[in-house]
């Protein structure tokens, strides 16, 4: 009995083997490369129509940042984000527009359970544990940073 078993899993993982499609990495890895760069594209638009107007150059890095969230969410809202990602697969979640889809997705998805239980607890299931390892590395080597000023 097993080794009958054990020809029928062999034979699935052929099978599987056979039929499992290939992606074309060069198509692929083009698309993600002019998207992600179409989206940096529009983020320097934002900053230098920033910088053209007067705003110092902080700012406008900061008030990019901000518009480029607030339009990563946007899209995710309306449901554009997601087909740009089906197309662009990785140059979709690099930009920091990919960051604020990360948040907004879950809490999209949850919103039927509530405010509380929905949209609060499910917010941050992806971007979570980012921002938990990048705080809290970041405020160790801020630590190490003041105690032994390398």
């Amino acid at each position: 009995m097993k080794v009958k078993e054990k020809n029928i899993k062999q034979k699935f993982q052929q099978l599987y083997k056979e039929s499992k499609p290939r992606p074309n990495l060069y198509k692929n890895s083009f698309r993600a490369f002019w998207t992600g760069g179409l989206i940096c594209i529009v983020g320097e638009i934002i900053y230098d129509f920033l910088i053209y107007f007067g705003v110092a150059k902080t700012e406008a890095s900061a008030f990019e940042s901000i518009a480029m969230i607030f339009i990563g969410a946007l899209l995710t809202g309306v449901g554009v984000y997601d087909k740009i990602g089906d197309y662009a697969g990785a140059g979709s979640v690099v930009p920091i527009t990919g960051f604020a889809n990360s948040i907004v997705s879950p809490a999209i998805e949850f919103k039927k359970e509530g405010f509380v239980f929905g949209v609060g607890a499910k917010m941050f299931t992806v971007a979570g544990p980012v921002l938990v390892y990048g705080i809290t590395s970041s405020f160790i080597l801020g630590l190490l940073y003041y105690f032994f000023r390398w």
